[in-house]
C-alpha cells in the first residue's frame, strides 16, 4: 500500500464503516427471480433507498417490449421488472459506467431460498454473490469515492437492470445509451474465489425455431401428414455440423407433439450458440438460415426463425487491456494478486464492450457455485473488492483514462 496517495488511503478508509454484509443479507433475503415481479419491486424499493444516498437523479426506466415464442410456435410479450438507473454529475469531466443486476436465477417457488453459514467467512444463499454481494461492492466504492476531493472530476451513470439472467432484453438499449461517452465501466459480476477476474468472453445467441408440418393419422394415412418434429430434429443435427472450436451448437429443447397416433403438427426447437468472433456470428447466421430453408425444402415444411445474436463477443482490445492493468496495478498496491482469464460466459459486459467502452465485468466479490444451491460468497472479499474498485475509480478520475 506503499504506493498509494493519501488522498487515495483516506478514501479507501471510509468503506470499512460501511455496513456491506447488512445490506447482502437484506437484498438476498428478497427473492428477485426474473419473472418474480413482485419481489424485483421490493428488491428495486430497497436498492433505491440503498443508491438513492448517491448525489443525482435516481429514475426507475420501463422495460422495452420483449416478446417470446410459447411451447406452441405462438410470439407473445414477455413482461419484464423496471431498471435502476442513476445519473451523477453529468457535467464531469470524466465520465465512467458502473452495472449491475437486482435479478437472480432463483424463482419464487424454488427450494433454494435461505441463507446459512458454512463457515465464519462463506455465507450460503441465493444471490448472494451473484449478484447482490457485487452491488453490495459497487455502493460501498461509490460512496467511499464520494468522500474523496476527486470525486468532483468524476460523472457516472450506474444502471441495475432486472433481465441479466435471461440475456437484457429489455434493457440492452438502456445500457447502450447509458455507455456513451464513457471513459470506462465497471460490471459487478462475482470473480472467482481465488479473485480471478472474466476477460476475454465469447458471445451468445439464442433461437426459437417454429416448425408447422401437417398432421395425420398415425396409422391410416401417416404419409400424408408432415411430421414437424421429425424436421425439426434434423434441424438440430444438421445446426449441430456447424460447430468449430470457436462455435459451440447446443440444441436445447424440442416443445411439441401430442398423442402417439397423431402426427404432430407443431414443433418449437430451442437453440443456442456461443461465437468467439463476429466472423463466427455471420458464419453461423448463415448456416442456420441455410439449413431451415433446406429442411422446409425436404420435409415440405414451414420453417420461422424467432431469435438471435443477443451479446457480442468481448475480446480484449486495446483499451481493455489498459484497464486491466489499471486494475491489476491497484490491486498489487492493495496486495492483492489479481489475474484474469478467457470465459465462455456472457454478461453486461458483452453488451458494454459493443459500444465501444473498456470495461472490466467481474468487481464483485469473490464466491463461487452461483446459479446453484451452493452458491456462496467469501465475506472478506466485500471491503477487499469495495477497495480494489475505489482505487480504480479514484485513478481514473484524476488521469482522465484508464
Amino acid at each position: 500500500m506503499t504506493e498509494m496517495t493519501p488522498i487515495e488511503r483516506d478514501t479507501i478508509a471510509h468503506i470499512g464503516d460501511i455496513p456491506m454484509l447488512e445490506s447482502v443479507r437484506a437484498w438476498a433475503a428478497i427473492n428477485s427471480g426474473t419473472a418474480n415481479f413482485e419481489g424485483l419491486v421490493r428488491t428495486s424499493e430497497a436498492l433505491s433507498q440503498a443508491f438513492g444516498t448517491l448525489p443525482g437523479t435516481l429514475e426507475m426506466v420501463a422495460p422495452d417490449p420483449v416478446e417470446r415464442v410459447t411451447p406452441a410456435g405462438r410470439v407473445e410479450p414477455l413482461g419484464h421488472g423496471k431498471h435502476l438507473h442513476l445519473t451523477v454529475r453529468p457535467e464531469a469531466p470524466v465520465q465512467m459506467l458502473f452495472t449491475g443486476h437486482m435479478d437472480t436465477v432463483y424463482p419464487v417457488d424454488h427450494p433454494f431460498q435461505e441463507q446459512r453459514w458454512i463457515d465464519d467467512n462463506t455465507l450460503n444463499g441465493p444471490g448472494v454473490a451473484d449478484m447482490k454481494g457485487g452491488l453490495a461492492v459497487m455502493l460501498a466504492a461509490l460512496k467511499a469515492v464520494e468522500t474523496s476531493p476527486l470525486a468532483a472530476r468524476l460523472g457516472y451513470e450506474i444502471v441495475i437492470n432486472s433481465d441479466e439472467e435471461t440475456g437484457s432484453f429489455s434493457s440492452a438499449s438502456l445500457l447502450a445509451r447509458a455507455a456513451r461517452g464513457k471513459v470506462a465501466a465497471l460490471t459487478y459480476e462475482p470473480a472467482l474465489p481465488d479473485g480471478t477476474l472474466a476477460g476475454a468472453r465469447g458471445g451468445t445467441g439464442n433461437f426459437s425455431i417454429v416448425v408447422t408440418g401437417k398432421s395425420a393419422h398415425a396409422g391410416r394415412n401417416p404419409d400424408d401428414g408432415r411430421n414437424a418434429i421429425v424436421a425439426a430434429a434434423e434441424i438440430a443435427l444438421r445446426l449441430t455440423e456447424a460447430r468449430s472450436p470457436t462455435l459451440s451448437v447446443n440444441p436445447a429443447r424440442i416443445d411439441g407433439g401430442g398423442p402417439n397416433n397423431v402426427v404432430p403438427d407443431n414443433a418449437v426447437l430451442r437453440v443456442n450458440f456461443r461465437p468467439q468472433s463476429q466472423n463466427e456470428i455471420d458464419r453461423a447466421q448463415a448456416y442456420i438460415e441455410r439449413t431451415c430453408h433446406t429442411v422446409s425444402t425436404e420435409r415440405d415444411v414451414q420453417v420461422a426463425i424467432h431469435g438471435g445474436f443477443n451479446r457480442p463477443p468481448k475480446p480484449i482490445d486495446p483499451g481493455a487491456a489498459a484497464l486491466f492493468d489499471l486494475v491489476k496495478r491497484s490491486g498489487a498496491d492493495l496486495g492483492l494478486d489479481i489475474a484474469w482469464r478467457a470465459t465462455g460466459g456472457v454478461c453486461d459486459g458483452n453488451n458494454i464492450a459493443a459500444a465501444g467502452v473498456p470495461v472490466v465485468d467481474t468487481m464483485g466479490v469473490r464466491g463461487g457455485a452461483i446459479h446453484s444451491a451452493d452458491e456462496f460468497l467469501l465475506v472478506d472479499s466485500l471491503a477487499e473488492r469495495a477497495a480494489l474498485s475505489a482505487l480504480t475509480i479514484l485513478r481514473i478520475a484524476e488521469k482522465g483514462h484508464a
